[in-house]
């Protein structure tokens, strides 16, 4: 049985596994940054703080093409799902934050939540297929690491690109209507 918060959060299990307690701090932070973007339109979306362009649509694009980039393209090596799949990253690298101003709220939410569905999907069949241990697919280039990551380095990153962006809703939000965080 999942424990939820006052705000619908799944609470990480105290007494779990590796695996468990992992998924579950993921799950904990992508509720987080949900609950940060929840019922506000494209103009609470596209707001911005200070000299900053960051927006809360942005991020939410963002975030949705992190969880492809690990989960499809580094963890089992296949290509990139739309929209991502004939995006020029050459010409634009923040291309994910840029163009989320000409998406819906509503679109954003279902490339999120789409996305997230597909790493759920994935990460479970790498849990049942080889572990926490199991290497990405992908080959790193050479500038890189000497060796893929593994499932666990891919969610301890996933983890990690989630508390830094419930950082940024924080302030995001609390511009647009007051509402502020824990």
């Amino acid at each position: 049985m999942i424990n939820l918060d006052e705000r619908r959060r799944p609470q990480p299990p105290l007494a779990g596994d590796e695996t468990a307690t992992l998924l579950g701090f993921l799950d904990f932070q992508r509720a987080t940054f949900d609950w940060k973007c929840a019922g506000l339109d494209a103009a609470g979306l596209g707001a911005t703080v200070g000299v900053s362009s960051m927006t809360l649509g942005g991020m939410i694009k963002h975030l949705a093409f992190v969880e492809d980039h690990w989960c499809t393209q580094w963890l089992y090596g296949r290509d990139m799902p739309p929209p991502w799949d004939t995006v020029d990253w050459k010409a634009d690298p923040d291309w994910d934050w840029h163009s989320a101003a000409q998406d819906s709220p509503e679109q954003l939410f279902a490339l999120w939540r789409d996305a997230m569905a597909r790493s759920r999907a994935l990460v479970a069949e790498a849990l049942a297929d080889g572990g926490l241990e199991q290497q990405a697919r992908r080959t790193p280039p050479e500038h890189w690491h000497s060796e893929p990551p593994t499932l666990r380095w891919i969610l301890v990153h996933l983890i990690e690109e989630y508390a830094r962006h419930n950082g940024h809703a924080d302030l995001l939000r609390e511009s647009v209507d007051g509402l502020t965080g824990e």
